[in-house]
């Protein structure tokens, strides 16, 4: 072999022996941050999966991510702390073994990671959710007992806007979230809930940030809500699809082909903010409950009432409830979910951004359900014990 040739097969022997570490380095492409009330979420954009470890430190309090085989991509954006459980993030390579990213804390956590597999407008993720334990215990309040043993109790409205944090929902042709729009929704209805005596709103998610479908129903079941209300302004394929719907729980199936493809688009909301699909069995078993207790019958007499109410304030896609398997309808209590618009239609797309028009659906969705509670009152809360006096009082 003459010189020249050896001196090629030795740097090709080189470079085929580095060739495995520079394919499996792992680029961490961007970093997104949702604090919520009782965590903070951190999302590492990947451009493939990675091998992490994830461990504690204290004094002073950090928490240390190692990714192995791993580096940056130019830098990270610059993130702001306010809200959330970090004082500031720092990191840098580790050498062969990859990159270190340093999480300096303002309080103690527990860590929790995980790796996600490309979905919909997302690559690879690696997403690790502090989990602030004591925050955590009081996020969920249950009901306060009345001291009086005869005083009657306020009617408990879960009001849960859809998406948030990670999972932007549907976006609009001029680049509309669902997750915010539906979040104004929700908390003009929140006001209208607390100005009602005898009402009192349970808020799913009251920022933006990620809840996965799961913890909806829960804090619903926690908090003791008599009815779960679900606020969302989905797209369809086709651009002109238009109109408001109200949906309650199937126990078979779909009532239209939309229905279907919505409750569909809907339930990969936990693949889109970060969460497995999981065991569905917890949640088969309170659609028997439902379906055993007439909730499913309680659910359709209030979807009507609210159905009819939007009507006076957006065209109708349906003139009536529809039904369909949304997994977050399953809360084991009367429940419905308003479909507010399409927001894939760039006229209602216009419209959802108003502030007026915001106010005008939660209006509507707030009478309807009034109405229903004034004819058919809980028994033992206030909305009861005034219906029985206006009774005797004629």
């Amino acid at each position: 072999m003459s010189i020249k040739r050896l001196h090629i097969f030795t740097v090709l022997s080189l470079l085929f022996a580095f060739m495995p570490n520079i394919l499996s380095a792992t680029e961490v492409r961007g970093l997104r941050m949702w604090p919520a009330p009782d965590n903070t979420r951190l999302v590492f954009d990947l451009s493939a999966p990675v091998e992490h470890s994830v461990f504690s430190l204290r004094q002073p309090k950090r928490i240390v991510i190692d990714l192995k085989d791993s580096t940056v991509s130019g830098t990270l954006p610059s993130i702001t702390y306010n809200e959330s459980r970090i004082k500031g993030i720092r990191y840098a390579k580790r050498g062969k073994q990859g990159l270190r990213v340093v999480l300096d804390l303002k309080t103690s956590v527990n860590p929790k990671s995980f790796i996600l597999k490309p979905h919909g407008a997302y690559g690879h993720r690696l997403v690790v959710d502090l989990l602030d334990t004591t925050v955590a215990k009081k996020a969920i309040k249950k009901p306060r007992q009345n001291k009086y043993k005869n005083s009657k109790r306020d009617l408990i409205i879960a009001i849960d806007a859809g998406h948030g944090g990670e999972d932007p929902g549907a976006i609009g042709q001029r680049g509309t979230h669902e997750k915010d729009v539906v979040l104004r929704i929700a908390k003009e209805l929140e006001k209208l809930v607390k100005r009602e005596r005898g009402m009192k709103p349970l808020m799913i998610r009251d920022g933006d940030y990620f809840v996965g479908l799961r913890d909806r129903v829960k804090k619903a079941r926690i908090g003791k809500a008599d009815l779960f209300i679900s606020i969302h302004a989905d797209a369809f394929k086709n651009g002109k699809a238009r109109g408001t719907s109200v949906f309650i729980l199937s126990e078979r199936g779909a009532s239209s082909n939309l229905a279907s493809y919505l409750a569909n688009s809907e339930n990969r909301s936990d693949l889109n903010g970060g969460v497995g699909s999981g065991n569905d069995s917890l949640l088969n078993m309170v659609l028997a409950d439902m379906v055993k207790n007439s909730t499913l019958e309680d659910s359709h007499k209030i979807a009507s009432n609210v159905l009819e109410d939007l009507k006076d304030v957006n065209h109708l896609h349906k003139e009536t409830v529809e039904q369909a398997g949304f997994r977050v309808l399953k809360a084991g209590r009367p429940a419905i979910l308003v479909e507010t618009a399409f927001i894939s239609n760039r006229k209602e797309e216009r419209k959802l951004r108003s502030p007026k028009h915001q106010r005008a659906l939660a209006r509507a969705i707030f009478k309807g359900t009034r109405a229903y509670f004034r004819s058919n009152p809980v028994p033992g809360t206030l909305l009861a014990a005034r219906d029985r006096v206006v009774v005797a009082e004629r």
